[in-house]
């Protein structure tokens, strides 16, 4: 089973892009934006979720956001 929330290689201008369900919910540039964009999803307590690989699929280095 394939994690819902897939969190994308770095872009080459640093960030990455954050897909849902195969929908693009939006770009983040650290863990914190990626808690925000998740709870605004409505993912509860997202902060729990971002080593759960049941949950997130990190897209090359966990937790880094700067540019390719």
């Amino acid at each position: 089973m394939r994690a819902p929330i897939i969190v994308h290689f770095f872009a080459p201008t640093g960030g990455r892009m954050v897909t849902i369900k195969d929908e693009v919910a939006g770009f983040v540039y650290d863990d914190q934006g990626l808690i925000e964009l998740l709870q605004r999803a409505g993912v509860h307590n997202a902060e729990r979720w971002l080593d759960d690989p049941h949950w997130i699929e990190w897209r090359g280095w966990p937790h880094r956001y700067e540019a390719a």
